[in-house]
């Protein structure tokens, strides 16, 4: 459970500019040892500085770490095949029925997935449902609503979890709901790995 000090710390933290994630880990003693902020921003130069200064105030001897997130949006295919990806080609949500829907293609080939959790994890459960609609093989699972940001006017954080013991894939993006920025936050996350697949040869 987290002590009013560590409360405060993690306030000061997430207050500064384009901080969208703060996460810790604990030394054998309980207390923090290492911090790490994801940062929506085009040079977090600043935010690095001034984190590592609030962090000594707290932890003197816990390290830092700040991973910059810059939204991408997937590009769609190209006749000559080089540098093709998914395209993103709708998505909706169903209020009346209560699920989301979200349609790509590939080739002309087009994937649609569904899910009945919401715009936000329901967005990207979709998008990856139409992944495997279109016979990609996604080793990864969405970690929980925590990782994709619900403040109105920011931009959607994914994370996927690979099923092997790796690093997790991070994707951002802003778009005009927050459906359609999960589905994009998804595609980014997945942007690398889905390029070096069978799939776009």
């Amino acid at each position: 459970m987290i002590s009013p000090t560590e409360e405060d710390f993690e306030l000061e933290l997430r207050a500064l500019p384009g901080v969208v994630n703060v996460g810790f880990r604990y030394g054998e003693k309980g207390d923090v040892d290492a911090v790490s902020l994801i940062v929506h921003s085009e040079d977090a130069g600043p935010v690095r500085v001034v984190a590592k200064q609030i962090v000594s105030l707290y932890y003197p001897d816990a390290t830092v770490s700040v991973e910059e997130m810059k939204p991408v949006a997937a590009p769609a295919r190209t006749a000559g095949g080089e540098g093709e990806r998914v395209a993103l080609v709708r998505a909706e949500f169903n209020s009346h029925e209560g699920y989301c829907e979200v349609h790509l293609n590939v080739s002309g080939r087009v994937g649609v997935g569904r899910s009945e959790n919401g715009p936000l994890i329901g967005g990207a459960e979709a998008t990856l449902d139409a992944l495997r609609q279109l016979d990609f093989d996604v080793p990864f699972y969405l970690v929980g609503s925590v990782n994709v940001a619900t403040v109105r006017g920011w931009p959607v954080i994914v994370t996927l979890r690979p099923r092997a013991n790796e690093a997790d894939r991070y994707g951002i993006a802003q778009a005009e709901t927050e459906l359609v920025s999960a589905a994009k936050a998804t595609l980014n996350a997945l942007n690398r790995y889905l390029s070096q697949l069978d799939n776009f040869a």
